[in-house]
């Protein structure tokens, strides 16, 4: 899908909403080929959905259900037809909390993106960070990787590294690597969109010109 000079991203997220405003920002300034089509939260008070109404974006909350950690079945197809109705080529999610399975990831195959702020296939699963950090790790970073119906499991797309200093905490090292996140996830997005980055069973390569 590198053809194209614009794509239209959806974009998920149950937080405060630092990784959409870096790639809003990145799509305005047109270094990610892309436009925010919608921004769906499952949290009505979610800080990601003022940061989208501040920009101008379109910004909806959709209950996610009666299940703590993942979408029921009804809200997933209202999530899916909210995307659809958008007509959004990507699914972007940043600070989600619901997992994705079924039905979502067929609508959307190999088309959902997220960040994850430890190195996988280490330290999968919540507070990533601070997996890391009790563990010892000298160095630890974020990845951008395909969703697939694993937890975390997907095809890697980018990492960047950030080290563990001796005077850090779980917070001030989850403060970087969110710094690097906001750098690493609108760049690999736009590698992505730009036919830049092959995804060959579950292994992602950097193009060459000649493959573009």
């Amino acid at each position: 899908m590198g053809e194209r000079e614009q794509f239209r991203l959806g974009i998920l997220g149950s937080g405060k909403g630092s990784n959409l405003a870096a790639i809003a920002d990145a799509c305005e300034a047109r270094e990610v080929p892309a436009e925010v089509a919608i921004v769906i939260s499952d949290l009505p008070g979610a800080g990601i959905l003022a940061r989208a109404r501040e920009r101008g974006l379109r910004a909806e909350s959709i209950p996610p259900g009666k299940y703590r950690t993942k979408l029921d079945e009804e809200a997933e197809r209202t999530y899916i037809a909210a995307l659809q109705g958008a007509r959004v080529d990507w699914v972007v999610l940043a600070g989600f909390m619901r997992i994705l399975k079924g039905d979502f990831l067929r609508a959307f195959e190999r088309r959902v993106v997220n960040i994850h702020p430890a190195l996988l296939p280490s330290f999968p699963g919540l507070e990533a960070w601070k997996q890391a950090f009790d563990y010892g790790v000298k160095v630890t970073g974020c990845t951008v990787h395909l969703v697939d119906q694993g937890i975390d499991t997907g095809p890697i797309l980018a990492q960047q590294t950030v080290p563990v200093l001796d005077g850090d905490t779980p917070a001030t090292l989850h403060q970087r690597i969110q710094a690097a996140e906001r750098v690493l996830y609108p760049a690999t997005i736009a590698a992505l969109l730009r036919g830049e980055i092959l995804v060959q069973g579950n292994r992602a390569l950097r193009a060459s010109p000649k493959t573009r």
